[in-house]
């Protein structure tokens, strides 16, 4: 039996605006794109994985306004869960996304945990982190 990661859901303000942050500065390909009763599933994958996606998508898109409202108070303090992505050259990635507009959290350093990394906030606040993908993987 084989599984893997098919794709991942991430609660953004506004999908255009994301749309400059994770497709023109994080360099993610845009795959679908689909309205449906007001709101879009904006759907991103990498060129190097191609079975791997990431789904933008508003907070009250698909479900009730109770837990619209829940997502956004979620969304608005900052504190859902963080995304990460690997790269080959954390350097040549951050010097990117900063030159962006990006909000810096984390400049580029070696974690005592193992990974070098880096953090921005997406322009809805969300954490993404960098770590940059070892040689021999």
């Amino acid at each position: 039996m084989t599984i893997s990661l098919q794709y991942s859901h991430i609660t953004v303000n506004d999908p255009d605006e994301s749309l400059a942050f994770y497709r023109d500065a994080l360099g993610l390909e845009l795959r679908n794109d689909v309205a449906s009763g007001g709101f879009r599933w904006v759907t991103l994958g990498s060129a190097t994985q191609p079975g791997l996606e990431i789904v933008l998508s508003e907070p009250h898109a698909g479900r009730s306004k109770a837990d619209g409202d829940a997502l956004q108070e979620l969304l608005t303090k900052g504190v859902l869960p963080n995304i990460v992505f690997g790269t080959d050259d954390l350097d040549s990635t951050f010097e990117r996304l900063r030159a962006s507009g990006a909000e810096v959290m984390q400049e580029p350093i070696d974690q005592p945990w193992g990974p070098r990394d880096c953090a921005f906030r997406d322009p809805s606040g969300n954490t993404v982190r960098i770590a940059e993908t070892p040689a021999n993987h």
